[in-house]
């Protein structure tokens, strides 16, 4: 029987591969993609980038304009963050099996959170720059309503994974709404929650750096400036000023995870 079992997994395994093989084949056809070629060009493209993004002594003149805007950026993504998971909290109370007050509360909340998670930041930004333009609020928006997604699917499975003893005996005794909440749900889902909060704030300073480039915003429009001016040494500082400070806040966060959790 254990024979026949391994013989059908290999056999599944196998088709499994040859499929995926044959849509990759596929797909670089109907692309025009060229896989050797592509492999051949990276000694050039390493070339290219150690030949001109390099920081220079000039580039530097640039830092303090480079920092105003990335501080820009990460308190917008910041901002984005926390406001978004205020209301995540509400629509995950109201979509979550354990705190649902009726069922078609709890679809509409599901549905806001699937829309919202499955649209990607780029679209939304690119959706929100037809009505609002080229501004912050654009790429303000964008990163909140890709935010309120994610959190309130996160927040919904948190909740739902919280002790039902608790809740059980507060129902037993007579407890409201708002106390069972309160007193059983919120005090254990907080911690995972404030979790997901630091690890959207990383995701959306990254996420940001792109808004930014659609949106007119942030770092990500002074990189885009500084790129279609051929001005590569400020861009290698941008670049770099993006990745240590990405580093730094994911270091922090990380900290802050092992004091919560």
């Amino acid at each position: 029987m254990d024979v026949k079992i391994l013989r059908k997994k290999k056999m599944q395994l196998t088709l499994m591969f040859i499929i995926i093989i044959v849509i990759t084949y596929l797909s670089s056809s109907i692309t025009d993609f060229n896989f050797i070629e592509s492999i051949a060009t990276i000694p050039a493209a390493f070339t290219w980038i150690f030949s001109n993004l390099m920081i220079t002594q000039d580039s530097f003149e640039k830092l303090p304009n480079i920092l105003v805007k990335l501080n820009e950026t990460i308190f917008m993504s910041i901002a984005a963050t926390t406001i978004a998971a205020f209301f995540s909290i509400f629509l995950a109370l109201l979509g979550s099996k354990t705190t649902k007050t009726n069922n078609i509360f709890s679809i509409i909340a599901r549905f806001v959170a699937s829309l919202s998670r499955n649209i990607p930041v780029v679209a939304w930004s690119l959706i929100l720059l037809i009505s609002f333009g080229q501004n912050s609020l654009t790429g303000f928006l964008a990163l909140f309503v890709g935010t309120l997604g994610f959190l309130t699917r996160a927040f919904i499975e948190s909740i739902d994974e919280t002790n039902q003893s608790s809740v059980e005996a507060l129902t037993a005794t007579g407890a409201t709404y708002f106390q069972i909440v309160s007193k059983a749900v919120l005090p254990q889902s907080i911690p995972q929650m404030l979790s997901w909060i630091l690890f959207m704030i990383e995701t959306n300073i990254r996420s940001a750096t792109l808004v930014g480039i659609l949106t007119g915003t942030g770092i990500g429009y002074l990189f885009d400036l500084y790129y279609k001016n051929m001005n590569y040494p400020v861009v290698a500082l941008i670049t770099a000023t993006i990745v240590i400070s990405v580093i730094v806040i994911e270091l922090i966060s990380n900290q802050i995870r092992k004091v919560i959790l």
